[in-house]
């Protein structure tokens, strides 16, 4: 059987306590993503959209949120200005983000803040789940409860989502059974020009290597940074 080789990043660091590796395609890049994992998760886990970005034209950094992964500190209210940290550190042009359940709320919640084009949100958590999960002491990470709480609390989704309008690509297992489908069927409502699109069957986590999913995130978001390019 052959060897099969994966590209490595391009470059990997430390900006502000925060673990990233940053993808580069070959050429000059189209734009760039920013991809964010869920609770509980790590950079590493997203590799493969990221060099499916980078098939596409596109650099795409993925980092480990605070206290995730190799980065330092708890997740706090930092969570959103992070985004925009790491925005900063991709080529110059169109920025987009692409988000998994809490990484879908924190995509949306920090879209204005990171000047995205675009985003691309998979199962995306709502406020009241996260606050949940918060509360209850369900995630096997630090965290900082009351900054966390207090965030979770003030942002209003549903109008983050329609700022976005066309921008927003809602991705959904019609099977998850941690955030109902019916949460992004009220975000696609809440966005006119918003795009829905829900899979059949699969559970929580099938959405986000999904290679057909993953071909049409990358699609979108080539288009919507190309659209901002001009």
């Amino acid at each position: 059987m052959p060897a099969i080789h994966l590209e490595p990043p391009a470059e990997q660091g430390v900006h502000d306590g925060l673990a990233y590796a940053l993808f580069a395609p070959a050429g000059p890049a189209a734009g760039g993503v920013v991809i964010l994992h869920g609770a509980g998760s790590q950079k590493e886990n997203h590799f493969d959209f990221a060099r499916a970005c980078t098939a596409a034209g596109m650099a795409a950094i993925a980092f480990d949120q605070r206290g995730h992964g190799a980065s330092t500190g708890a997740l706090d209210a930092r969570a959103l200005d992070d985004v925009a940290s790491m925005a900063a550190l991709l080529p110059e042009g169109p920025v987009a983000l692409r988000g998994s359940s809490m990484g879908g709320w924190v995509a949306l919640a920090a879209a204005r803040t990171a000047g995205a084009a675009a985003v691309v949100a998979i199962c995306p958590a709502s406020g009241e789940q996260m606050r949940g999960g918060v509360r209850e002491r369900r995630w096997s990470v630090p965290v900082d409860e009351p900054a966390l709480d207090r965030l979770f609390a003030t942002v209003d989704l549903g109008a983050a989502a329609a700022a976005l309008g066309s921008g927003l690509l809602l991705q959904h297992a019609a099977g998850d059974e941690t955030v109902p489908v019916a949460h992004s069927r009220a975000l696609h409502a809440a966005a006119p020009g918003s795009t829905l699109d829900v899979a059949p069957g699969g559970d929580h986590r099938s959405m986000q290597h999904d290679r057909e999913r993953q071909a049409r995130a990358v699609e979108f978001v080539a288009a919507r940074c190309a659209e901002a390019a001009t």
